[in-house]
């Protein structure tokens, strides 16, 4: 089967996750896709499939033979779509010879080329788009669709590989992914998530990221009689905000630039609440911009009173790059890969996480491939077949070494 077949299938299935859940999986129709791709292992052959309790679907191409001492490599994506736009009904539109210019979708919305220049090199290739109802799912479904296509040549033409070990998970978008990730069941002995957007990118590096909570707890009284009484938490967090650099946040900050990022606030003058992410390269830079939220928690104490602002810190993920300066090799097997298939090997920060990084940490060296789509995550997205089709011959070629 061709990997625009597959991807046009795997993006019917609703598999939307869902944040502020405390189970894995967020969503119980991340299992719909899931039991598709564990029969769909099933015949193609592997050995050791699961779809666990969890949602995690598991499967192994044995090695072949001559090649049973070679290390194992893991291939891994994930089911679900982001949360942030809709991903139901999802409604795919096949542009052939695609012209190079801006794409206009069935709701009115455009995808311009000066906001993806990548667009001007598609020139002449199959794009697939959304209506602009919905997002594609081209994350990560398009790393699905690429990893079962490949596996499915390797068998079809009898390559000569180690073990295989392929792992698609769910609620990667919610951050949960590797959380019920079974290392002890998938032995390999190094990954590669194929989950980013340009199909030469081998990814090793991504933020250091927390989450960073205050709740602020105010005194409410009639404002004709609250001099010196009141205590307005609104206007607390207001000022809270003010005391955060104004140039460090995303729409102000590109490569390996942090920044501290406002999600949602709420609040009146009893109770507040400000929700924000903090990310940073370098692990010192991160620790200092932690450091200034726990200082404007002092402060504001200080100033209002003990327990008026409590701040929580949490930590989300932490840089792979200390992981995988240690195992090299397997950047420079991708590396390898991609310019035998007649591209230059492209290595960018990561402006977020990937499951790759908490699994590097957990013992697995994970880096992170491209997909060929682009705009994740909303209306605009989209991903070149011709894309897919060479991430396929990428994805053999690292197996293959």
């Amino acid at each position: 089967m061709k990997v625009e077949e597959r991807f046009l299938n795997y993006v019917s299935y609703w598999t939307t996750s869902g944040e502020d859940m405390d189970v894995i999986p967020s969503t119980q129709r991340q299992f719909d896709l899931a039991r598709v791709l564990e029969q769909e292992l099933k015949d193609l052959g592997l050995s050791r499939v699961i779809c666990d309790d969890h949602c995690y679907v598991y499967g192994l191409l044995p090695a072949t033979f001559g090649h049973e001492k070679d290390k194992a490599i893991g291939l891994i994506a994930h089911m679900d779509t982001a949360p942030a736009f809709s991903g139901e009904h999802v409604k795919p539109a096949r542009i052939q010879h695609y012209d190079g210019q801006d794409i206009p979708l069935a709701n009115g919305t455009v995808i311009r080329v000066s906001d993806f220049p990548l667009l001007k090199e598609r020139t002449g290739k199959t794009m697939i788009v959304t209506d602009g109802t919905t997002l594609l799912g081209a994350d990560d479904k398009a790393g699905i669709a690429e990893i079962m296509t490949a596996l499915e040549k390797l068998i079809e033409q009898n390559l000569p590989h180690g073990d295989i070990w392929v792992g698609f998970t769910p609620d990667e978008e919610v951050g949960h992914g590797p959380h019920k990730f079974n290392l002890d069941y998938f032995q390999a002995d190094y990954a590669y998530t194929v989950d980013g957007d340009y199909e030469g990118e081998v990814a090793y590096e991504n933020f250091n990221a927390s989450s960073a909570v205050f709740r602020i707890q105010g005194v409410n009284v009639h404002p004709g009689s609250a001099k010196d009484i009141m205590v307005n938490a609104a206007a607390i967090a207001c000022e809270i905000q003010s005391l955060l650099p104004e140039q460090e946040t995303p729409a102000h900050t590109e490569g390996h630039k942090g920044f501290y990022h406002l999600e949602e606030m709420s609040g009146s003058v009893t109770s507040a609440t400000l929700s924000y992410i903090v990310r940073d390269h370098d692990p010192k830079i991160f620790e200092k911009r932690q450091q200034v939220l726990r200082d404007i928690e002092a402060k504001m104490n200080e100033k209002y009173g003990a327990g008026t602002v409590t701040l929580t810190l949490s930590e989300s993920y932490r840089n792979m790059l200390e992981i995988m300066e240690e195992h090299f090799y397997v950047i420079e097997r991708a590396q390898n890969a991609i310019r035998s298939c007649g591209l230059e090997p492209v290595s960018r920060p990561v402006r977020g996480g990937t499951d790759g990084a908490q699994l590097s940490f957990r013992g697995l060296p994970c880096p992170n491939l491209g997909t060929g789509g682009a705009a994740f995550h909303g209306p605009m997205e989209h991903i070149c077949v011709e894309a897919m089709e060479t991430m396929v011959d990428i994805l053999i070629a690292i197996i293959r070494g």
